[in-house]
């Protein structure tokens, strides 16, 4: 690289830093131009020769988040025998509640609603393809399901046309694409996510903080009665593999 172009990678990371930062601070809405501009000692201008809006400034997080996440999955995954599948699951599943439960901001980004308007901005194709390769490791990990034939799969023809056609919709647009995939696996491994995704964001938005200070045991009686729609072997994790219910003010 030329000393322009470390100087300008130098720079592209500081802008993410600060603007993580601000997000962590202040949530999604406080996410600014203007604001990172100041705290760098830039003008809101100058950052248009690195990003060509707000949008696609958090794009860029996005990415960045949706791998860190990946690793994180992966990481916990890997520490598993790969022959043990049930333990391969449970980790990675474990791992994407930690990293919601220790990454609020983060995880609001990602997850909650949009906030802006995303087309055509320069990172658009980026994001997707890091969210991809995020899902594709719980795709691999379902599509082995598939192929040790551990649940049964609804047939087609008991879903109704509008239904099928989003399910189809959704495989294409995540980047699904296993010879195993069909609209009753499509059902199902969907049918996982909602109830899966549901509980996290319950627990990283602390909708039950009023009857509970500590989501796990609800997390953990959880992922055990959806996995077991799906055949896989319910284990408990080892003391204090889990992160507790997050605290006040957490973002």
């Amino acid at each position: 690289m030329s000393r322009r172009e470390r100087v300008r990678e130098t720079t592209l990371a500081e802008i993410k830093t600060t603007a993580r930062r601000h997000l962590t601070e202040h949530g999604p809405s406080g996410v600014s131009l203007r604001g990172i501009a100041r705290d760098m000692g830039m003008t809101a201008p100058g950052l248009y020769r690195y990003f060509a809006s707000l949008s696609d400034l958090l794009l860029a997080l996005q990415a960045d988040f949706f791998t860190e996440l990946a690793e994180a999955v992966r990481g916990a995954s890997e520490t598993v025998p790969e022959d043990d599948l049930d333990g391969r699951i449970l980790a990675a599943l474990r791992a994407f509640r930690s990293w919601a439960v220790a990454n609020e901001s983060e995880f609001t980004l990602l997850f909650g609603p949009p906030s802006h308007e995303h087309a055509g901005c320069p990172h658009e194709g980026e994001a997707l393809a890091a969210s991809q390769a995020f899902s594709a490791m719980f795709f691999t990990l379902f599509d082995q399901l598939l192929e040790e034939e551990r649940f049964p799969v609804p047939p087609e023809s008991e879903l109704p046309p509008e239904l099928t056609e989003r399910l189809l919709a959704f495989a294409e647009h995540t980047g699904f694409r296993s010879p195993n995939v069909s609209p009753g696996a499509m059902r199902v491994l969907v049918a996982c996510w909602v109830r899966l995704y549901g509980l996290v964001s319950m627990e990283v938005f602390r909708h039950l903080t009023f009857v509970m200070d500590d989501m796990r045991p609800m997390f953990e009686a959880e992922l055990g009665a959806i996995l077991a729609t799906v055949g896989v072997r319910y284990r408990p994790p080892d003391d204090g593999d889990l992160p507790r219910q997050a605290g006040p003010g957490r973002r």
